[in-house]
């Protein structure tokens, strides 16, 4: 339980950066999956050191930040 609670505040944390880096650096929307990626590697990195599982799971909090900022932007409209 600890491991999803950790892994869901390192996606918030991703998600903020992001939108961080987003605003400071006017970046186009093209290399916003890119810096999340990045992002969510370094952190993890930081947070749990260098393993191979580090690295998964920082992929994962990358991808999982772009995934749920891309989904909160979708609405279902005449439906």
């Amino acid at each position: 339980m600890t491991e999803l609670l950790s892994f869901s505040v390192l996606v918030v944390i991703t998600i903020g950066l992001t939108e961080v880096c987003k605003k400071a650096f006017k970046m186009p929307k093209r290399f916003i999956p890119l810096t999340a990626l990045i992002l969510g590697l370094v952190i993890n990195l930081i947070a749990g050191g260098i393993t191979g599982l580090g690295l998964l799971t920082g992929i994962g909090i990358g991808l999982s930040a772009v995934g749920l900022f891309d989904v909160s932007k979708i609405t279902i409209i005449g439906k």
